[in-house]
């Protein structure tokens, strides 16, 4: 009796010591829902039709990461055309996909290395580029990410939301300037009137793969106040108010969860969403302009928020 008891004790010890050991995991990498068409092809090993796929034709510079995992796993330089009726690249990033036996045993089955994700098969000797491999991928199991994006954000006095923002890593530029208005190429003295619609904001150029959409839209709710319906601090004004400018339905969608979430916190939030209109340049010396004063932001700081 104590030995069944004993064994049936250290069953549940190593059950427990898995299933710690699989929440880890999914903490460390963070997967993706999955739609069924999703599911079919990543989890299942199906494969979609030839020609169908969103990324087939896409020649934009960038990185295809892993839809389920979001790892890299293909650059853009590496993909060509091979007219087989799916993504192709010669090549794949270093360490990111794993190549096993098919189960029909005649081809090669490449998986993304991190989550084990179905990607498609690898082919040797087709002599189709100078590398002589040919990774044929269901667009399904990927992602593009473009080399570089552009956000939005108006927080009031833009030397503020510039100096903040420049600080982010994976943050590559940004330029102060007016957006939202009728006058085309306003110039500071116009934007002040109050007459030209536009407001003061910042245009960010980042690189998706080292920081996200969602971070950058944190970091602006935190390093301004969007409880503040008239300006920001002593600036007041409608070139002052809070707004985002979203480039996409992701990036209004995003924005919108984190009002959301703002508000489930208390906050009464003041700042309004629009579509992306033209940006132009603010003058030369209101770009950069507390690096080239060395002081600190009168009425922008970071507050903890999320």
């Amino acid at each position: 009796m104590k030995r069944k008891q004993g064994r049936k004790l250290a069953l549940f010890v190593c059950i427990l010591m898995m299933s710690c050991y699989t929440s880890a995991q999914n903490k460390e990498t963070k997967m993706k829902e999955l739609t069924a068409q999703e599911k079919h092809v990543i989890i299942d090993k199906g494969t979609e039709l030839p020609f169908s796929g969103e990324l087939l034709k896409n020649k934009a510079k960038g990185t295809y990461i892993c839809r389920q995992c979001g790892a890299p796993l293909y650059r853009s330089e590496d993909k060509f055309e091979s007219r087989c009726g799916w993504p192709s690249f010669d090549d794949e990033i270093k360490g990111a996909v794993k190549r096993t036996a098919d189960a029909d045993g005649r081809r090669t089955e490449i998986t993304c290395v991190k989550c084990g994700a179905h990607l498609g098969h690898v082919f040797l000797g087709e002599h189709l580029t100078e590398k002589n491999t040919r990774h044929c991928v269901n667009s399904i199991s990927m992602q593009f990410v473009p080399a570089t994006a552009t956000a939005i954000f108006a927080g009031g006095c833009f030397w503020g939301v510039e100096h903040l923002m420049q600080q982010q890593e994976g943050v590559l530029d940004v330029t102060s300037g007016y957006t939202g208005g009728h006058v085309e190429a306003p110039t500071y003295k116009q934007v002040c009137t109050k007459t030209t619609g536009h407001v003061e904001a910042v245009k960010i150029t980042y690189d998706p793969l080292k920081v996200t959409y969602e971070t950058l839209a944190k970091l602006f709710f935190e390093i301004h106040d969007p409880t503040q319906a008239d300006g920001q601090g002593p600036d007041l004004g409608p070139q002052y108010v809070s707004k985002i400018f979203y480039n996409s339905s992701e990036q209004k969608t995003m924005a919108e969860s984190l009002l959301s979430e703002l508000r489930r916190k208390g906050f009464d939030v003041k700042t309004t969403l629009a579509p992306a209109t033209f940006f132009y340049p603010a003058e030369e010396d209101h770009q950069d302009y507390y690096e080239h004063k060395g002081t600190q932001p009168y009425c922008h700081r970071r507050v903890k928020r999320f």
